[in-house]
């Protein structure tokens, strides 16, 4: 599972910080999440592959969060895109998109699909065979979810010294894999745990941004490998993100902690502050693995 941040600052963009973007590379599924102006730039320096891309999603209408999406949907079509292009945000969306291509004569050459969200519980969105997207309903000024992705479990790794050894033909290798027990032609019944291996654990991935600090999103997102939450502000400006429905490091870190994650990552910083690097030293003391988010850069999990 491979996270890259594209921007992770509050608000405008500047000379050399971005508004809210990032990719989720997944079981070979590439999603982006949020689109703030100057994505696709962002894009092209990370060398990322656009064609790759086929749900974008969306957390809410303010525009650092989706001010690129109309340039990037226009983007693909220059570029000659053929795949359908499924986009998942709240209700309004499709209508502000369908406005700009409309009064510029610009539809696309491919398949636009949006999936309009309005509810206030969390729900599935999007589901295949390898991977599961919930919603994290957030609190903030306007509608908002988070996203929670989420690997399926893998079928079994097969054993090949041992399918060897008890001659098993090729053609029961699927029925291995997915857990069944294997019969031998003298009635022997050889268990599965003996022929395959356990799969990798499924890893899980949540993105909170933006919110006012909320434990309405502990249970959806408990023992989560890595947690994405906003950290717009320090607790010395506690106030002023309660006021703006915003969250602090401290705050960030501490439902890090209450959901068992594995790891925080901390992102939407404001640019009032001289660096960074006090989100992460504040996090810190409520929560041990923190890693900065900060434009350009990527991890794996």
């Amino acid at each position: 599972m491979k996270l890259t941040i594209l921007g992770c600052y509050a608000a405008t963009p500047r000379t050399f910080t971005n508004p809210t973007s990032q990719v989720l590379e997944i079981k070979n599924r590439l999603f982006l999440i949020d689109c703030g102006e100057g994505t696709q730039v962002q894009l092209r320096k990370n060398k990322v592959k656009f064609s790759k891309i086929n749900h974008v999603f969306i957390s809410h209408l303010h525009g650092d969060h989706f001010f690129g999406l109309i340039g990037l949907i226009s983007t693909f079509s220059l570029l000659g895109r053929t795949t359908d292009l499924h986009i998942h945000g709240p209700k309004g969306i499709k209508e502000i998109i369908l406005l700009q291509l409309k009064l510029s004569s610009s539809w696309t050459n491919y398949g636009l699909y949006f999936h309009e969200l309005v509810s206030d519980k969390s729900e599935v969105i999007f589901e295949d065979q390898k991977v599961i997207v919930t919603t994290i309903p957030l609190k903030h000024r306007v509608y908002t979810n988070g996203f929670l992705f989420q690997e399926k479990l893998s079928e079994r790794k097969l054993n090949v010294d041992a399918v060897q050894h008890y001659n098993i033909e090729t053609c029961y290798y699927q029925k291995i894999k997915n857990g069944g027990d294997i019969k031998l032609d003298d009635g022997t019944i050889i268990a599965n745990e003996k022929l395959s291996f356990d799969p990798l654990p499924p890893k899980s991935y949540a993105f909170c941004s933006d919110t006012v600090y909320h434990e309405a999103v502990l249970p959806i997102i408990n023992n989560v490998d890595v947690l994405y939450h906003e950290s717009t502000f320090l607790q010395s400006e506690e106030a002023l993100a309660l006021k703006t429905l915003h969250s602090t490091a401290k705050e960030a870190a501490t439902i890090a902690l209450k959901a068992n994650a594995k790891h925080l990552v901390l992102g939407h910083y404001s640019t009032r502050y001289e660096s960074i690097e006090l989100f992460k030293e504040e996090a810190e003391t409520i929560f041990s693995n923190v890693l900065l988010g900060d434009d350009g850069k990527s991890f794996e999990f």
